[in-house]
């Protein structure tokens, strides 16, 4: 059944359509504000016990009518609008500046200095910083990883960005004067978002992007501006929040942990470390360990510690609120994180062995943007006012009928006659994507991807297809665009068909998906590039035959193994009114059962200093699951029991695996360097919020990191810390 009404349907059907849309909102605006429970829901009949909208009427006190969701949802509208008449913007660079501007300073455990904290949330007096107080919270090795850099943004309300930095010039940027205000529009013909629409960083688009390199490490100080009063949210999301920098390489305490929220009029200081993999146990004795290294100023490298072979790349970061980080994401909580090293440094002319020389630029001595873009995908929905739409109701997962890029909806991006690099998000919550490239006349063309989830493969693949994109996956490309003359335009098309937010349906065939034969509106065509010049110098980058050979595992034997299945009709065991969730989705580890998500409960322990092997199972075949494991990538043994069927894109390092439907996928791990408590869930984010998503820990690698570790219980007031709600058998 189609998600959404066709383009024909009767103006009567869009009508009530419209009317269910709008009743289910009410349920949604109640929840988000706290005045409904999960239980309610289940309690009034509203939910059923797969966790689908009843179809039932007259059992909601806050509306008159409830309508299911039966996949005949209104459109939104376009307001006349088609595609690819607005440029696509470059991301928004955010400032690099010295520690010192912070006030106050950063300091190694929280700053419990008190404030006043607004009547709405409860009054009395609280702490300036919602990082949790005392030494298990505290930065892990501050004093020998002192901040160089320092970021601050503040989540907010939409408003009109009046400092946008796209870091090129216009001519790179499709024409965009970036000194020009701009206001808060998925399109520039479209209404402008109000407040309580949209929360981004700094409550702007587009995008924001932060720049990094290896051994210097930076302090990037959130801010919490969202209104207190949790009724200002248009209906969806939460004020309070937890930055999770997906699959960095630091402590829990900087990870953005479920439960290590915070509130408005706070902040919290994420100390990101920027080091290598095994900076405190590889050994660098190898014939290339000299790659172990990160750009200068000057255009020349230094050496920092650790497995080069362990070096990532393209990062991004986002909101992780417990129950609530499909909405908070969908609203605009979501960035992203380019790091730079001596083998990826952002500059495409240094040849001294270890540059890769990938398309970049050559302006600055790293971190060039010019041929190196960022690409955020993210499908949306707007009711018929324009305003940005959210809906709960199918806990299988919310998908949008408008896709985006950087968004912005499907734009057109100008390009010179060169080799670039795109670096690809899905930023979706619920949507796969399966992209390709094509001409004007439907037919596909090479591209070749050269990184997978922020980690540069062993070596190049060429495709016409790229494999299904699970939210949070990464897919860095490389299209050469000299093949091309000028006036020509090319496509990047999704192949990847839904009728509901399980997965993708079927994956069509370019000609079909280009010519918009889909029921599906967020197959076909999304973003145009045009050709439109030569480059002004030529082109010096390249793509080499071997980028980042993986880690040699051989001498670090695995000490156990682990089984975690994915799936549904999960139990709950523990009833903590903060840390424990129902839901329909859960995770049954060690050959127990299926459980819902508790932030409190240890389900899983590895020994500090160790490599595992964790078995993935998902337990369905009617659905996919992209299954997220913080703090350290691993590297993919088999898919269904065998190595053979693990594809060549698949054969580096990853931070989200993909089980497809009914499968499994077989991955190894270390355990090393930082310690404390991590996530594991499900990153179609509908599946974690409800409750697909557990909690693991590494607590023994000597002070403060003892078993069990306590768990945070954060207010506005302060955060206090109970025993966990549970610990698994086989856990430790």
């Amino acid at each position: 059944m189609p998600v959404y009404l066709p383009p024909n349907a009767s103006r009567a059907r869009i009508i009530e359509a419209e009317r269910a849309r709008d009743n289910r909102r009410e349920i949604i605006r109640e929840r988000s504000w706290g005045r409904v429970t999960r239980r309610d829901l289940f309690k009034w009949g509203l939910f059923t016990s797969a966790g689908l909208l009843a179809p039932i009427n007259g059992l909601n006190p806050f509306i008159p009518r409830a309508f299911a969701d039966d996949g005949n949802i209104p459109r939104s509208p376009l307001f006349g609008v088609q595609p690819f008449t607005q440029p696509m913007p470059r991301f928004d660079v955010l400032a690099r500046n010295a520690v010192s501007t912070l006030n106050p300073q950063p300091t190694a455990e929280a700053n419990q200095t008190q404030q006043v904290v607004d009547p709405l949330l409860g009054g009395g007096t609280g702490p300036i910083e919602g990082r949790p107080p005392g030494n298990v919270w505290a930065h892990q090795r501050f004093a020998d990883y002192v901040p160089k850099v320092a970021v601050e943004a503040t989540q907010a309300p939409a408003t009109t960005n009046l400092t946008y930095n796209p870091a090129v010039p216009s001519s790179l940027n499709s024409g965009i004067n970036a000194a020009a205000p701009m206001p808060l529009k998925f399109h520039r013909q479209w209404p402008t978002q109000n407040p309580e629409s949209v929360w981004t960083f700094n409550g702007t688009i587009p995008p924001k992007l932060l720049q990094a390199r290896y051994g210097e490490p930076v302090l990037f100080r959130h801010h919490n501006g969202l209104p207190v009063d949790i009724r200002q949210n248009g209906g969806f999301g939460i004020h309070t929040i937890s930055t999770h920098e997906h699959n960095g390489h630091h402590g829990a305490e900087n990870d953005g942990f479920a439960g290590a929220f915070f509130f408005p009029n706070q902040f919290y200081d994420y100390h990101w470390p920027f080091v290598l993999a095994g900076h405190y146990s590889y050994n660098q004795t190898g014939p290339d360990d000299y790659k172990a290294c990160t750009p200068n100023d000057a255009g020349g490298t230094d050496p920092i510690p650790g497995d080069w072979h362990e070096t990532m790349g393209t990062h991004w970061f986002h909101d992780h609120m417990f129950s609530f980080t499909a909405p908070n994401i969908y609203k605009g909580n979501v960035a992203m994180l380019n790091i730079y090293s001596g083998v990826d440094r952002g500059h495409e002319e240094i040849e001294d062995g270890v540059n890769l020389r990938l398309p970049s630029g050559t302006t600055y001595g790293w971190g060039n943007l010019d041929y190196d873009v960022n690409l955020m995908l993210a499908d949306k929905a707007f009711d018929r006012n324009g305003q940005l739409l959210f809906d709960i109701f199918n806990d299988d997962g919310f998908l949008g009928d408008v896709v985006t890029v950087n968004l912005a909806y499907k734009p057109y991006f100008e390009v010179e006659r060169r080799k670039y690099r795109f670096r690809i998000l899905n930023g979706a919550v619920a949507r796969f994507f399966k992209i390709a490239l094509a001409n004007a006349s439907g037919s596909a063309q090479p591209m070749t991807q050269i990184a997978n989830d922020g980690n540069l493969l062993p070596k190049p693949v060429v495709l016409t297809a790229l494999d299904e994109q699970g939210i949070a996956e990464r897919y860095d490309i490389v299209i050469d665009f000299s093949k091309y003359q000028i006036d020509e335009k090319l496509y990047l098309v999704n192949l990847a068909e839904h009728e509901d937010g399980r997965g993708p349906k079927r994956d069509l065939l370019v000609g079909d998906a280009f010519a918009g034969s889909s029921s599906d509106p967020g197959v076909g065509r999304f973003l145009e590039f045009r050709v439109v010049r030569d480059p002004a110098r030529p082109d010096a980058s390249r793509v080499p035959d071997t980028l980042i050979p993986n880690p040699d595992l051989s001498s670090v034997p695995f000490v156990r193994e682990r089984t975690f299945v994915f799936g549904r009709d999960a139990q709950q065991t523990t009833f903590d009114p903060v840390s424990s969730f129902r839901g329909p989705w859960g995770i049954a580890t060690g050959g127990g059962n299926t459980l819902a998500a508790d932030f409190g409960r240890i389900s899983a322990a590895p020994r500090y200093g160790t490599r595992e092997v964790w078995h993935l199972v998902n337990d369905g075949g009617g659905w996919d699951h992209p299954i997220h494991i913080h703090f350290e990538e691993g590297r993919i043994l088999a898919r269904n029991g065998s190595a053979s069927r693990v594809p060549a894109w698949e054969r580096g390092r990853k931070d989200v695996y993909r089980l497809r439907p009914g499968g499994t996928v077989t991955l190894t791990m270390q355990f090393r360097d930082w310690g404390g408590m991590f996530m594991e869930h499900c990153h179609n984010t509908t599946h974690e919020d409800n409750a697909m998503l557990l909690r693991w820990e590494i607590d023994d690698g000597g002070e403060p990191f003892l078993a069990p570790l306590p768990t945070p219980i954060p207010t506005p007031q302060g955060v206090t810390f109970e025993p966990p709600t549970d610990i698994l058998l086989k856990a430790y």
